[in-house]
């Protein structure tokens, strides 16, 4: 029987504004939409951030034995940061910035999301499609919407009538509780309104200016797509008209996610999606991580070090962990005092797990196991709340450490289950990277500490005291603390 019969799962759905219980389109099946990187430049934590907490979705969704089709899409072509000038498309601003080739530079940071992505040991999605590999597609959505009266062509670009869509019985703004008259009240005067009928109509298709490098031929003349229809285009095609998940960052609700709504409405007469799911904010020593203002770290630059923000370099497993004590809808602050202190928590559930391989089984359990592994679910299944599966697996640590200390007892069945089940949450949902021995780095690591715990002995039968201490709190400031007892000197990290 799938697991997923026994476990009941929460997500919170941003279009209600309350946790639903969640029931899939097609038993046993779940299409999943996560909106990708716009490729113009390298992948920032943000996004970083977003990603992990799909990840994690994706994890245990596929661990509850749902078979998921999870779609994230590459954003390679069309992405303005308005509907206006061609001088506020990114991937244009970019290609001339660093004399490359469009394409260039979409390759140059596709490779980049990639890396950074393996790193943090992200599973890849079972389809990754490109904007550009779907401008058919999205040519064929534009006219079937020309079609039925929901857009209109002006000057040779293509926008969305949304009073239209209004005027037949739908609500545009329904994702973000907004209604037309508020949403024109806070339209900027861009390039580009004197084409539309309505200054909130949205471009399906943009007219290629002469200075415009990425174009393709339509029934409209030369031009490119417009970012809200790539999505639509995308998750249509390999999820269907109505599907179950589409997440992203509270960035993209609006506009970008209200206009696939919009979009998929107008086209197919059904709501697209039922379960939208959407990440808060990266900030970092309090404040919102920016270019502009210096306040930035990349994704590799905090894992190798020698920036100006931490003091130190931080592995990727560290990162992830630090990323997963905060709820994905909460806001995420990192500094530097946040990242030791989740080193050191990360440190203390790597001992745990593996100090669990050292307890010795009895023939009876004074410890529940039973309900601490029900407890761990609960957290994953209540919006998947991975802060709070943190907490259950310290819970676990702490049952080692009274077993290893010999003050409960457990049997070989229940040893075994909490043995699997933290490995199987730590490892396959959280998806934290299973580093074992087999590390050459921690080999020598290793070696240098039994070094010094010899150096230590000798100073000892030395009465070297002085010396004994110093190699014992040095290597205490490295979190490697030794443990002095009748059969020598052990350390943990």
């Amino acid at each position: 029987m799938p697991l997923y019969t026994n476990q009941k799962l929460k997500i919170y759905n941003t279009l209600s504004g309350e946790k639903e219980n969640f029931n899939p389109i097609i038993e046993g099946a779940i299409g999943m939409y996560v909106c990708g990187p716009t490729v113009y430049s390298n992948v920032h934590l943000g996004n970083v951030r977003t990603f992990m907490s799909f990840d994690v979705i994706y994890r245990y969704l596929k661990h509850l034995d749902y078979k998921v089709r999870y779609v994230r899409n590459i954003t390679d072509a069309g992405h303005l940061t308005d509907d206006g000038s061609v001088e506020n498309d990114r991937f244009v601003k970019q290609s001339r910035l660093e004399k490359l080739e469009p394409m260039e530079v979409v390759q140059k940071y596709t490779v980049d999301f990639h890396k950074v992505l393996d790193h943090f040991n992200f599973l890849p999605p079972t389809i990754e499609p490109t904007a550009t590999g779907h401008i058919l597609e999205q040519i064929e959505l534009t006219q079937k919407l020309i079609n039925d009266g929901f857009a209109y062509v002006s000057q040779g670009s293509v926008y969305f009538d949304v009073l239209e869509y209004n005027k037949r019985g739908m609500n545009y703004g329904e994702l973000n509780n907004r209604n037309v008259e508020e949403l024109l009240s806070n339209t900027r005067d861009l390039d580009g309104q004197n084409e539309k009928k309505n200054p909130q109509d949205f471009a399906l298709w943009k007219k290629a200016s002469p200075a415009h490098i990425m174009r393709w031929n339509s029934p409209w003349g030369e031009g490119f797509p417009g970012w809200h229809l790539e999505c639509t285009a995308m998750s249509t095609k390999y999820l269907g008209e109505k599907f179950d998940i589409h997440g992203g960052g509270m960035d993209l609700k609006f506009p970008h996610h209200e206009c696939e709504i919009a979009q998929g409405k107008a086209c197919n007469n059904t709501t697209p999606v039922n379960y939208w799911m959407h990440t808060n904010m990266l900030t970092m020593n309090g404040l919102r991580m920016s270019k502009s203002t210096g306040n930035y770290i990349l994704p590799m630059e905090l894992i190798e070090g020698g920036n100006q923000f931490f003091e130190k370099e931080f592995n990727a497993n560290t990162v992830r962990f630090c990323f997963l004590q905060a709820h994905y809808r909460s806001v995420l602050d990192i500094s530097n005092e946040a990242m030791i202190a989740s080193e050191k928590g990360f440190i203390r559930l790597m001992e745990g797990i593996q100090l669990c391989n050292e307890i010795t089984p009895s023939e009876t359990s004074s410890v529940d196991i039973t309900t601490w592994k029900q407890n761990c679910y609960d957290a994953m299944n209540d919006d998947f709340n991975t802060p709070i599966l943190i907490a259950n697996l310290f819970e676990g640590v702490r049952f080692v450490n009274v077993l290893n200390d010999k003050r409960e007892t457990i049997s070989a069945e229940d040893l075994a289950e909490l043995k699997t089940t933290l490995e199987t949450f730590t490892f396959e949902i959280l998806g934290i990277k299973n580093e074992k021995a087999s590390n050459n780095t921690t080999q020598k690591l290793e070696g240098v500490i039994e070094m010094l715990i010899e150096m230590r002995k000798t100073a000892r039968d030395n009465k070297n005291w002085a010396l004994s201490d110093e190699i014992r709190d040095k290597l205490l400031a490295l979190n490697i603390q030794l443990k002095d007892g009748k059969d020598g000197t052990s350390y943990s990290f």
